[in-house]
Order: C-alpha cells, then sequence, then structure tokens
C-alpha cells in the first residue's frame, strides 16, 4: 500500500488549466515498462498527458477535470509500480536497488563458481572412471547450491517478468526466466533418474552474466541522476520580497511573481527573472550563459534566476518568477530533450516484443512435432528446453554491451568518462561537431593578459591587494603571482573597486574609471579590463579566456576526417567572432539562449544532419540532451556533465578526437557481434529443434557464441594510428597530473 502522502501538496496549476505533479516510479527494469505506465495513466479519467522519462525515473502527469492525484498514484499501485514525490527520496531508493542488484550478483557469482567445481569434475569423470553413485553426489550438491542461489539472484528478472505477463505484455526477462526455471528443474529430474547430465552451471552462470549487465546499466543511469539533481536549485530556496512599506520579507522562490521587487545583497542567488531597478553591481552568469567574465549590471539591465550577485546590492522587479525562470524552461527542455532519447529503447523493446513470443512458440512446436512422431514426453521436453537454452539471447545481448565495456575502457585511458551506454552507436555516423566557446574551445579559468613593458613589481602589488576582493576579474589578478601576501586596512568602495595604503602610497584597483585610467589602444575586444592605480602611475590589465592548447589541431583533425565544425555560444557576438576566426570555423554564431541552440540543432538534424555536442555550461545541457551524441569537459557545470554522453579530463580537446575514432570503430565491430550472434541463431536453433542438440551442448554452444562476440569485441581495445599519438599521449599526461 502506498504510504500517506497528501500528494495534492505537489501538484501545480499550468496556465491553461491543467494540473501537473511529478512522481519518482520504483520498480522500472525495461524499456517495456514505457508503455505500460503511460498507457495505464492515460486511461484514467481527465488525464491528457503522461510522460515517463527512462534515464531519471521521473513521470510527469498532466490532467483536467475529473482527475486527481490519489487516482494517478492508485493506478500505479496497480501496475505494480510505486510512487513517491518526485524529490531526493527517489535517489535513495534507487541506490537500495543497487545494492540488492549487487548482492543478488554476488550470490550468483560464488554459487558459479562452486558449481563449476563439481562440473568439471564430473565432466572429466564421465570420460575416464566415475561411478554413477559419485556422479549423482555431485549432481546433488551442485542441485543444493543452485536452487536457493537461482531463487535469490534471480529475483530481478522473475519480477519483471511476472509483472510483465500479468499487464498481458512481453519483455527479455521473460525468456530468460522460462529458459532458467525449466534448465533447473529438468536438472533435478535428470538427477533424479541419474542421467549424466545435469544444467545447474548453466541456469547459473547465465544468471551472473545477466546480473552483471543490468547491475552496470543500473549504476551509470542513477549517477545520472545523482548527478542531475533538480537544477531549479541553483536559483537558491529563499529570496528576500519588498512589501508593501519598503520592508524585505524573506520568501520561498516559488511564491514569487511578476511584478515583485526584490531586495538581492552582495554574494546571493538572485531568485527569478527580472529587471534591475535600482543599484548597480556586476552579476556571475556562468551558470545561466557559460560566460565566466561577470557582466556589469545598472539599472534597466535583465538578470536571469540562478546568477550570482557581486559586490553591490540590486532592487529588481520581477519579469518571470515561480516556474517560468529561464532555469525551470532548461529543465523542460532537459526533461523533453531526454524524452526523446527513449526512442532507442523503445526500438528495443519492441524487438524483444517479437523474440520473446518466437521463442517459446519454437520450443513449443518443437516439443509437439517430436511428441507426434513418436518420442516420448521426456525426450521431447529435453529437445524444448534445449530450443529454449540454445535461443537465449545471450550472445544478442553481449553483441553490443561487450565493444562499449572495451571500447569505453580504452577511452577511460585517453582522459574520457563515459555516462551514455549507446553513445558509440549514435556518435558513430556523426557528421557535424557543434562546439560551445567558454570553458570548451577555451580554458575554463581565465588568464591576465599585460599591457607591453608592465612592470613586475606593479604587477605584484595588485596581485597583493585583489586578495581582499572576491571579484572574478579581482581573483584571476591575484593567481597571477601565487604566494602573495594580502595588503592590510583594505576598503572597499562598492561596485568600483579596493584600494589600501602601502608605503605612504594610495594604490587602488578596479574599474576604469576608480583607478582613472583609459582603455589601452592595443587591448583585445574580448578581454575584460581591470586597472591597477599607484599613486600617479596607472597599468590597466585584460582577463580574457585562452584557447585549449590544441583546439586549433583539434578543429583540423575533425574537418580531416570529413565533420563539419560549428560553434555556437551564449557569449557576445563580438567575443565569438575572433575565436571562430583563430580557429578556421565558418559557422559560428554567438547570443544563443539555450532554446536558440536547440532550433540550431534541430535545423541542423532536419537537414540530415547527425551532431555532436561539445559544451560545458547550464545553458549547453538542453542542447547536449538534444543532440546525437554529447561531450562536456569535466570543468563544467554538473547538470551538463550528467546529461552529456562523456566526460573528457585534462586541458586538451584531443579526447573528442578518440570518441569519434573509438565510435566509428566501436559501432563497426557491434555490427559483426550482431551479425555473428544472428548467424549463430541461424546454425543452431534448427540443430536444436531437429534434436542433434542435448542442453549440455546447447549451453555449451550459448557460451561459446558469447565467447566469440567478447574476444571480437577486445579489438576495440586496440588504438588506432589516427588517435594514439594525437590523444593517448598528451590526455594520459592529463590524467597522471
Amino acid at each position: 500500500m502506498a504510504e500517506a502522502v497528501d500528494y495534492s501538496l505537489f501538484v501545480t496549476q499550468d496556465d491553461d488549466g491543467l494540473s501537473r505533479m511529478s512522481l519518482a516510479i520504483d520498480g522500472i527494469d525495461c524499456a517495456a515498462c514505457i508503455s505500460q505506465i503511460e498507457d495505464g495513466v492515460k486511461d484514467l479519467p481527465g488525464v491528457v498527458r503522461a510522460r515517463l522519462n527512462y534515464t531519471t525515473h521521473r513521470l510527469t502527469v498532466e490532467w483536467g477535470e475529473g482527475g486527481a492525484a490519489t487516482n494517478v498514484v492508485e493506478r500505479l499501485e496497480q501496475l505494480g509500480y510505486r510512487a513517491h514525490p518526485f524529490a531526493g527520496r527517489a535517489e535513495d531508493s534507487e541506490a537500495r536497488y543497487a545494492k540488492w542488484l549487487l548482492r543478488c550478483l554476488g550470490v550468483a557469482g560464488f554459487a558459479a563458481m562452486n558449481i563449476m567445481l563439481l562440473s568439471v569434475s564430473v565432466w572429466s569423470g564421465n570420460v575416464s572412471d566415475i561411478t554413477p553413485e559419485t556422479r549423482d553426489f555431485f549432481h546433488w550438491l551442485s542441485a543444493l547450491i543452485a536452487l536457493p542461489a537461482a531463487a535469490y539472484a534471480g529475483l530481478p528478472f522473475y519480477q519483471s517478468a511476472f509483472r510483465a505477463l500479468r499487464n498481458g505484455s512481453m519483455n527479455m526477462d521473460v525468456p530468460i526466466t522460462v529458459g532458467i526455471m525449466l534448465a533447473l528443474g529438468m536438472s533435478v529430474v535428470e538427477t533424479a533418474l541419474s542421467q549424466p547430465d545435469a544444467y545447474f552451471d548453466s541456469a547459473v552462470m547465465l544468471l551472473f552474466f545477466l546480473l552483471a549487465g543490468r547491475y552496470f546499466d543500473h549504476e551509470a543511469r542513477r549517477r545520472t541522476r545523482a548527478l542531475a539533481g533538480n537544477i531549479a536549485a541553483l536559483r537558491g530556496e529563499m529570496a528576500h520580497r519588498l512589501d508593501a512599506a519598503g520592508t524585505p520579507v524573506l520568501v520561498p522562490v516559488q511564491a514569487l511573481q511578476p511584478g515583485d521587487t526584490l531586495l538581492v545583497a552582495p554574494g546571493e542567488r538572485i531568485g527569478a527573472d527580472g529587471v534591475v531597478v535600482s543599484g548597480s553591481s556586476s552579476v556571475d552568469e556562468s551558470l545561466v550563459t557559460g560566460e565566466t567574465l561577470p557582466r556589469a549590471l545598472n539599472a534597466g539591465g535583465s538578470v536571469y534566476a540562478g546568477s550570482l550577485n557581486g559586490d553591490g546590492a540590486l532592487h529588481v522587479r520581477v519579469t518571470a518568477g515561480g516556474e517560468n525562470t529561464l532555469v525551470d524552461d532548461v529543465q523542460r527542455l532537459l526533461d523533453g530533450a531526454l524524452a526523446e532519447k527513449g526512442a532507442y529503447v523503445r526500438l528495443a523493446d519492441r524487438v524483444s516484443r517479437y523474440y520473446s513470443p518466437m521463442v517459446h512458440l519454437t520450443a513449443l512446436l518443437s516439443a509437439i512435432g517430436w511428441l507426434l512422431l513418436g518420442a516420448g514426453l521426456h525426450h521431447a521436453v529435453l529437445i524444448a528446453v534445449a530450443v529454449l537454452i540454445i535461443t537465449c539471447p545471450c550472445a544478442l545481448a553481449l553483441a553490443v554491451p561487450t565493444v562499449q565495456v572495451t571500447a569505453m575502457g580504452r577511452m577511460f585511458r585517453a582522459g574520457l568518462l563515459v555516462n551514455a551506454g549507446d553513445v558509440l552507436e549514435r556518435l558513430a555516423p556523426v557528421d557535424t561537431v557543434v562546439f560551445d566557446k567558454t570553458g570548451t574551445l577555451t580554458l575554463p579559468e581565465p588568464t591576465l593578459r599585460l599591457p607591453e613593458g608592465a612592470d613586475p613589481a606593479d604587477v605584484a602589488l595588485a596581485a597583493r591587494l585583489a586578495l581582499s576582493s572576491h571579484h572574478p576579474l579581482a581573483r584571476a589578478v591575484a593567481q597571477s603571482a601565487p604566494g602573495g601576501v594580502a595588503l592590510d586596512d583594505v576598503r572597499e568602495t562598492t561596485g568600483a573597486g579596493v584600494s589600501a595604503m602601502w608605503k605612504g602610497e594610495e594604490l587602488r584597483l578596479g574599474s576604469l574609471a576608480f583607478c582613472e585610467a583609459r582603455a589601452p589602444e592595443n587591448m583585445p575586444d574580448t578581454a575584460s579590463l581591470i586597472a591597477f592605480r599607484r599613486g600617479a602611475c596607472t597599468l590597466v590589465m585584460g582577463v580574457e579566456q585562452a584557447l585549449r592548447p590544441d583546439a586549433h589541431a583539434v578543429v583540423e583533425g575533425l574537418k580531416a576526417r570529413g565533420l563539419t565544425v560549428w560553434m555556437l555560444s551564449g557569449d557576445r557576438p563580438e567575443a565569438v567572432a575572433p575565436v571562430a576566426a583563430e580557429l578556421g570555423i565558418v559557422h559560428a554564431v554567438g547570443g544563443l539562449k539555450p532554446a536558440e541552440k536547440i532550433e540550431m540543432l534541430e535545423s541542423l538534424k532536419a537537414e540530415g544532419h547527425r551532431v555532436l555536442m561539445v559544451g560545458d555550461g547550464l545553458n549547453d545541457a538542453p542542447a547536449l540532451a538534444a543532440a546525437t551524441a554529447s561531450l562536456s569537459p569535466a570543468t563544467g557545470a554538473a547538470v551538463t556533465q550528467a546529461h552529456a554522453d562523456a566526460v573528457f579530463l585534462g586541458r586538451h580537446l584531443a579526447p573528442v578526437l578518440v570518441m569519434v575514432d573509438g565510435a566509428r570503430k566501436g559501432a563497426h565491430l557491434m555490427r559483426q557481434n550482431l551479425a555473428l550472434a544472428i548467424l549463430y541463431n541461424i546454425i543452431a536453433v534448427p540443430l536444436a529443434v531437429f534434436g542433434f542438440v542435448t542442453p549440455l551442448v546447447a549451453a555449451l554452444a550459448m557460451s561459446g557464441s558469447s565467447i566469440l562476440v567478447t574476444l571480437n569485441a577486445l579489438r576495440a581495445a586496440r588504438p588506432g594510428r589516427k588517435d594514439k599519438a594525437l590523444s593517448e599521449v598528451t590526455a594520459m599526461k592529463e590524467v597522471v597530473a
């Protein structure tokens, strides 16, 4: 039964009058659950939409008149699933499920090792001098280990198969469950009849391999959900809203409405989108636009929820609050883009719907056929079991994952951490690469550009004065001379800079106006300026992002592989153009919002292009999710890394080339493995149907086909000539460092 939770507290109202609720669903084991849950909830009165995100296990339901939150939860219980309000509790539930899978895997592995010791003795004895009594004793010992181990370790498959059958559908767990139970049952019968062969080892080893695959898949998805979390929390939980008397009142950010006025203190995150009414400051929008340099802000300037206010107090009039801010738009874009990726999972599920009935029908027809030909019931059932075992989708299931694991190991050695299991097959046909600028093509940390002839003593003094400021530009100055000691009696002028007395001279660091300085002519337009004044002498420094060391080589390498390179950035167009010109990128667009980036990607996809997106900021997260495949640097925002298919380490872009080359080779090996698995079934199934294969031989053949595709997959671990010199040297240096 569901816990006593008032789900109406988690219902929100849309502008069109519909009620909406998001739930975290327990018990989702395979892609077949998507249609079961969505179709089951849509049948409820008043429900107009139900969308389940397979990656996050988040169900979003919308209903009109006649619908109710309790009806949705009760229907999910009827379908065999538990629902919770979408919050951190779902992560705890997923962690418990992962531990359970790991326990099942450990039980299956321990049992398989011990049973194989007994089986090897029996196999050796069958060709030498083992007595029937000794062989039966070993078989009964195997049964004593296998039956309780399989009863516990197989629960994830049994429960999933039972749930599918109860709802009138089929999934891959159904033939697995039937095959394991029949193999164990026939093994007990064969042992009781003192027959030479039993199949306890085959059943338990099959469970072990399948549990290993399910555990690793679940862990990858759980890590993704834990990283992503709820990005709306970036804007903070509370905000200071001014009441009618002008007194600040602390309220939840969800309660903010257009027209409200906020007081944003220095160092606070802004709780809603709005326009500055009064005050001046600088705002860090790196989580929103990806631009790491601060933006100067005065009355009339626009701000976004999640931005970090600098050193000045602001009065902000709310233009979009509640769940309508840019951060919430990003969350909705992510949900929609990730839901589209579910099409790959649905395709695999449709295949399983046909595969499972065909396997059982083939086994049943084989048994009936042999009975009609005069064979005994025992012989007919043995043939049916052999057909079920030999057609178990082990080689078919290993064909792709083994290549993925091998290729991912090679990519890890090159500085790549892969999040998505199907990234290789999606990345292989890519013909277009789209880069973000700030933090992706450029290094994430800003660099200080000094004018010619700058006095090192002045730079060192500026760095010491900068230690007393929290402004991002000042931090860049402070990092230019590490090991310095902060000056005493530093005074801060809000929105202008910091000052101090040193040996009878006044030192100032801050804006050009604060230091009474002028911008030098030779400073690039892309640099943000900060001035230092010592008495009558001034020093104007620039802060900008430097390109990654191998950015030019990687862009040229991608072009050499026949890929088209684009740059789509949320940064200013005048800052994007010089970088594009330096790297030789013809297609470059700046000043883009998250939705506009997705529009550009969708336009490219509509033209038939397969797009690889490489980005690091929060504004890139929806685009990463919407692209055919995606990469993010390890220095990117956590939510961006969560929705990227892979994360690369270090200061170099070379892992992008490793990913492209590895995906192309991996996809080729996947196709080979699938062809081998299909060829195995074409040859092996008729032999089993016509009685030439015993269950033991079927188990050996099934294992042999699995070993064959595994050995072929190991070829993905060998690096090619193209990427070895360019990537596995430079990237590994970064990993070690």
